[in-house]
């Protein structure tokens, strides 16, 4: 393949791709059908809202989940005190006001009246319980994000001060993200953690009703909940990694809204009365990231540059993505606090000189090998640049691995050279970013070091004035541009395909909220 010009090996995998997306026009899957009705010529308006994702939650805890896609889902069951609204801006939750006591405290009022779906009411006891189990132990997913938490305390029954252990600037951002579901704490301290997870309880729109592991996950209304009646009597996630088969649903039938659509599909979904897309930009930025692990390769700056230097991220773009995409350098797209706008819209595509740092680091063509592990969603992206990369006189192995299978490698710190994810921002600020290149949380990952970025960094983590911390951000993103301890390729462009019997917005942070999707008007 090295000495194939990677736009062949792009043509070939466009041709697979269009046959793929031909074939199959039916439902392959006997699932949930939200628009029988229409089948049948009752028109009257579904009560089943269907969604179509690539991949599965982790677990029904939203303390160790650590994606996009299980918070999109577990949105709908667990409650935050504070959400983030449409344009992400900050609105009352389980919490209907806050305010910050002094640096290290900060006071919020319970809403009043609000029961879990056993029944149980909730109470500032069920914040403590929340709070402080994710806080304290080490081994949740989300700890990292709220291990600042020293303690919460009950003032009163609809009243609690939530105590850091220094001043935090982004407590607020915290509590509005996974990890900050509230769970039942007596009905855990009753019946154990075990059982909660077989049958989670939350205060959120839509109750657990039945989860199939890589299939489906199944929701009922949640007839009391305190903001009113949800909308549909039943949402179901159905899990369909295969981009080509949740086309084939969505023009069947079978599912209302399929996420990821591939450019070759649009439009051949355009193409149909009762179809649409419709398009967003997202906070996930597509990447490589690198062992600096003393021995491996790309603990080689020039390596790494070479890398860089040697991927056309706009002709990954332009044709992979469809034009759905923006080249960056960076992974804080604006919008994200602490973001670098001259760091954004550029590349450096250079081939020529990508050879010569190959050369220059001591390796003849072929003799820079190295694996690059992908979830299989992001295959043919990571095809393309294994093609660009062999152009350039690397030796690239693929491995490709079933979302499951990569989330597993991914929580274990178990690559090898590099691997290429996507990783979103629902936190909206720089942190969510760089805090995995902090020495501790480095370590075993990336194995990154620096001590001028780990005191910018830690320093950002406290800093009140947020002047001066959006400047300690920049300053990191220009670091980070020099010593490449990841290669970012694009902003990703939420492509998503609906019937046209349901109204649906996507959101930047990607959220499915089942009651922001509604039916469209006959």
């Amino acid at each position: 393949m090295r000495k194939r010009h990677w736009t062949s090996m792009l043509i070939t995998l466009l041709a697979v791709v269009l046959v793929l997306s031909a074939c199959g026009s039916k439902a392959t899957d006997s699932g949930t059908n939200s628009t029988s009705s229409e089948a049948s010529g009752d028109t009257a308006p579904s009560t089943t809202l269907t969604i179509a994702a690539a991949t599965d939650i982790e677990s029904f805890d939203p303390h160790n989940n650590n994606n996009t896609s299980s918070e999109a889902v577990l949105v709908n069951v667990f409650d935050y005190l504070i959400k983030n609204d449409s344009e992400q801006k900050k609105v009352p939750g389980l919490a209907t006001s806050w305010e910050q006591v002094n640096d290290t405290t900060w006071r919020f009022n319970l809403r009043e009246g609000v029961t879990f779906h056993n029944g149980d009411p909730f109470t500032a006891d069920d914040v403590k319980y929340t709070l402080e189990r994710v806080a304290k132990d080490s081994a949740l997913k989300q700890n990292s994000y709220f291990k600042n938490i020293v303690e919460v305390k009950v003032v009163d029954e609809h009243t609690v001060d939530i105590i850091t252990d220094g001043p935090d600037p982004l407590l607020l951002n915290r509590l509005s993200k996974m990890g900050a579901g509230i769970l039942p704490a007596k009905y855990i301290e009753e019946n154990g953690i075990d059982a909660f997870l077989k049958q989670p309880v939350g205060t959120g729109p839509y109750k657990f009703s039945k989860w199939n592991k890589d299939d489906r996950v199944e929701l009922v209304k949640n007839e009391n909940y305190f903001d009113g009646e949800p909308k549909w009597n039943e949402v179901v996630f159905r899990v369909i990694p295969e981009a080509s088969t949740r086309v084939s649903e969505l023009l069947a039938g079978g599912v209302d809204v399929a996420s990821s659509i591939p450019s070759t599909d649009i439009a051949r979904i355009e193409g149909e009365a009762d179809k649409k897309i419709v398009k967003a930009p997202i906070q996930r930025v597509l990447q490589l990231i690198f062992r600096q692990t003393e021995g491996s390769i790309t603990a080689d700056p020039k390596v790494r540059e070479a890398i860089d230097l040697a991927i056309d991220k706009q002709g990954i773009v332009d044709s992979i993505a469809g034009g759905a995409g923006i080249v960056t350098r960076t992974s804080v797209t604006p919008g994200n606090f602490g973001a670098d706008p001259s760091l954004y819209q550029t590349s450096l595509y250079d081939l020529d000189k990508a050879k010569q740092l190959l050369t220059d680091a001591g390796y003849a063509e072929g003799e820079a090998e190295m694996t690059i592990s992908v979830s299989s969603q992001y295959k043919e992206q990571a095809e393309v640049v294994a093609a660009m990369l062999e152009q350039a006189g690397f030796k690239i192995n693929l491995d490709v691995l079933e979302p499951s299978a990569f989330s597993e490698r991914y929580s274990s710190k178990s690559f090898k050279e590099i691997f290429m994810i996507g990783i979103g921002n629902s936190l909206f600020d720089a942190s969510n970013n760089y805090n995995r290149y902090m020495a501790e949380e480095a370590k075993g990952e990336s194995d990154y070091n620096n001590p001028e970025v780990e005191k910018l960094l830690q320093s950002a983590l406290v800093n009140m004035d947020p002047e001066a911390r959006e400047k300690e951000y920049q300053q990191v993103q220009q670091i980070f541009a020099e010593e490449r301890p990841a290669v970012y390729l694009y902003q990703m462009e939420g492509v998503y395909g609906t019937n046209a019997n349901v109204n649906f917005a996507p959101r930047s942070d990607e959220m499915f909220y089942a009651d922001e999707i509604t039916p469209a008007a006959k």
